[in-house]
């Protein structure tokens, strides 16, 4: 049972309702993730905003969600690897991709490169060395796409905390941390 209690569509006001009605409009669900954060609009406001912003980066929908498999995993977050493996499906990743995905891992040089540093920067809290920022830019990767991929990391670690405190009740068909 969620810790903090999710809130239904129905039942919401103000803000909260204004930005569920906007997320079932959009994807025709309304996945608990977002019902439990709205219990805080700013906050909820805040990811949807950043995530919005980060869709129309230079990075594309299948990476992005190479990296959110990425980060769950290394913050063991069973809810974010449930909803990234189903919606990863949909950008047209392959059991195999998600599985080396969650590990950090790609058959793609770059994206091998990209998700190797994403780990690292949840591994080190941000700390990275120079070596290993130039090994990410030795693999392709612009400085832009090097900020999109800090910033998809900062976003999936606030979703990865969020649900650890409220133990959001997972509403995609369920995977578990360990491979």
């Amino acid at each position: 049972m969620s810790r903090i209690q999710p809130i239904q569509n129905n039942e919401a006001t103000g803000k909260a309702k204004q930005l569920l009605d906007a997320v079932q409009a959009k994807l025709g669900i309304t996945p608990n993730l977002m019902k439990t954060l709205a219990q805080g609009p700013a906050a909820l406001e805040g990811y949807l905003n950043l995530n919005g912003a980060l869709a129309t980066g230079v990075l594309d929908a299948k990476f992005r969600e190479q990296l959110a498999l990425a980060v769950a995993q290394a913050n063991s977050c069973e809810y974010c690897l449930s909803a990234h493996t189903a919606i990863g499906k949909m950008t047209g990743l392959n059991a195999e991709e998600i599985a080396a995905s969650r590990n950090a891992q790609s058959t793609d040089l770059k994206r091998n490169a990209g998700l190797h540093f994403a780990q690292t920067l949840v591994i080190n809290r941000g700390l990275v060395s120079d070596g290993v920022l130039e090994a990410v830019r030795g693999a392709g990767f612009s400085e832009a796409e090097i900020t999109e991929i800090v910033a998809h990391v900062a976003l999936n670690i606030f979703t990865n905390y969020f649900n650890h405190v409220a133990q959001t009740e997972v509403d995609f068909p369920r995977v578990s941390v360990t491979l």
